[in-house]
């Protein structure tokens, strides 16, 4: 309107017009049911584009695929019991099967028919505050990773030890405790990271944790390949003061990198029955985030001490990569501007995104010799499940694909895939608005690839126009659409996932 018609008109006349949202809150949350069925081998066929005959391996998928029992539903869907979806491509056909990981908490609640156990993100078991206090059992759910570790496939969940699964079946062996590697009920990451061969062979590297006023870190690195797939190759422990949540961390050629977050723990809500463990953690009042970093054994410094600096203000879930820069540690994540979290008297389902603070890409550069940390922003857009082609990791990358909001600003659901180049800030994407919302995309590079975009990104769909999920194939140079496969199965908004080429 120009500015003389505008003087014409009463001010009372103005209305304030909401942002348009690209998506219906029906149609994201419509994604909250149960996986009714397991399949086996069930092929997929697209209804667009063509299957790339040189993908050949298994996408395999976690997340939670029960979230209600009996009538009784999870608080928070991260307390869903872990589901393995796994789609297997070979000679241009791609086949699904999927499984519930079998764990002791999930047999014992299908034997019931009832929830018998509480939820680390505020699930609570019926009956009430008394029926939930004094009950600190955790059920293990086996619900937020899976990667293949030599013959086995892993299920993981950071609180405990993992789940292994046959890799194909999918059927579970399983707790593992890696052929005595682990104690019984020992932390054991979620996030493993995979160095590619940056020294003399492939290593899954990663980490348990065990919190407290003083909280201790077990960095681990196994063999990946050859027949001791699956032996630990390196082992260390350190010990740092303070409260250590930790979800993620980052890996370069000689160092492990873990962001100590600053928040604090009260348990006691938790005990008494009022609110899940996770719903007791709060960010510290003027408390400041530290960088850990952490000498791999197989690394320059090996044997040192851990280096601390401190971190910039914010809250870190997923970190994209980490790389070295002469004295110089360069670190890429994803930072909140505080801890997100839903109240015991919140509605995942209805959650409120403009109240909750949005993920947004930053860089922090970590000068060693000098202990100071220069931050910025290199990205504006709402993000989440961020990656770099498998061998860029813990070195200098280009490119990084990621999980993002429709909208360029503001937080909403993630419903579109983009590549950025991390140098120009150059970006391609590909949307499944207004009624698709996407995961966490994998990239999978083209066998014998030379360029660092050339291959594949693989990504699960929530489809609200079916009500079910989607398989999609894009290129990962422009992220032009290859393929689109419709699942004869509704998986709910899942969590990480991993690529196992065929050998």
């Amino acid at each position: 309107m120009a500015d003389y018609e505008r003087m014409c008109v009463p001010e009372s006349l103005f209305v304030t017009v909401a942002p348009t949202r690209p998506y219906s809150r029906e149609d994201w949350s419509s994604a909250f049911v149960n996986v009714d069925d397991e399949l086996t081998d069930v092929a997929l066929i697209p209804v667009r584009g063509a299957i790339p005959s040189e993908l050949k391996g298994t996408l395999y998928r976690n997340g939670p695929g029960r979230l209600e029992r009996n009538g009784h539903r999870v608080h928070h869907p991260f307390d869903g019991d872990g589901m393995i979806a796994a789609m297997r491509f070979e000679d241009g056909a791609v086949s699904l099967t999927n499984r519930f990981v079998r764990t002791e908490g999930w047999l014992a609640e299908e034997k019931a028919n009832k929830v018998l156990y509480r939820g680390v993100f505020g699930s609570q078991k019926p009956g009430g505050r008394l029926a939930n206090a004094f009950d600190l059992r955790l059920k293990n759910i086996a619900n937020t990773n899976v990667v293949r570790l030599g013959d086995q496939l892993l299920a993981l969940w950071e609180a405990a030890e993992p789940h292994a699964l046959d890799p194909v079946s999918l059927e579970t062996r399983g707790l593992s405790r890696l052929d005595g590697v682990l104690k019984k009920g020992e932390a054991f990451s979620a996030h493993p990271r995979f160095d590619a061969g940056h020294h003399d062979r492939p290593r899954m590297v990663t980490f348990g944790v065990k919190a407290g006023p003083r909280s201790t870190i077990r960095l681990m690195e196994f063999a990946t390949d050859g027949p001791d797939a699956g032996v630990l190759l390196n082992d260390r422990s350190d010990s740092f003061s303070g409260f250590a949540f930790l979800h993620d961390f980052a890996i370069t050629p000689n160092w492990a990198v873990f962001l100590q977050n600053a928040v604090s723990f009260n348990p006691l809500p938790f005990v008494t029955g009022e609110k899940g463990a996770a719903q007791c953690l709060a960010s510290q009042p003027g408390g400041k985030g530290r960088f850990w970093l952490i000498p791999r054994d197989c690394g320059r410094f090996a044997g040192q001490k851990p280096r601390i600096l401190e971190a910039p203000d914010g809250f870190v879930f997923h970190h994209l990569n980490a790389f070295e820069d002469g004295d110089h540690v360069v670190v890429e994540s994803i930072v909140y501007d505080d801890f997100p979290s839903i109240g015991p008297d919140d509605d995942f389902a209805q959650v409120d995104f403009d109240s909750i603070p949005e993920g947004i890409l930053h860089r922090c550069r970590l000068d060693l010799s000098r202990e100071t940390v220069q931050t910025e922003c290199i990205a504006k857009r709402t993000c989440e499940f961020a990656m770099v082609n498998p061998q860029r990791q813990g070195l200098s990358a280009q490119y990084a694909w990621m999980a993002v909001a429709e909208r360029e600003i503001g937080n909403d659901p993630l419903q579109a895939i983009q590549k950025l180049d991390l140098s120009s800030g150059d970006t391609s994407t590909w949307s499944a608005a207004p009624r698709g919302f996407v995961s966490e995309p994998l990239m999978v590079a083209r066998p014998g690839a030379s360029a660092e975009d050339d291959g594949w990104v693989l990504d699960l769909v929530w489809n609200g126009a079916r009500g079910a999920s989607d398989l999609v194939i894009l290129n990962a140079a422009d992220l032009s659409e290859v393929a689109l496969l419709e699942l004869p199965l509704a998986i709910p908004h899942g969590l990480h996932g991993s690529w196992a080429a065929s050998v």
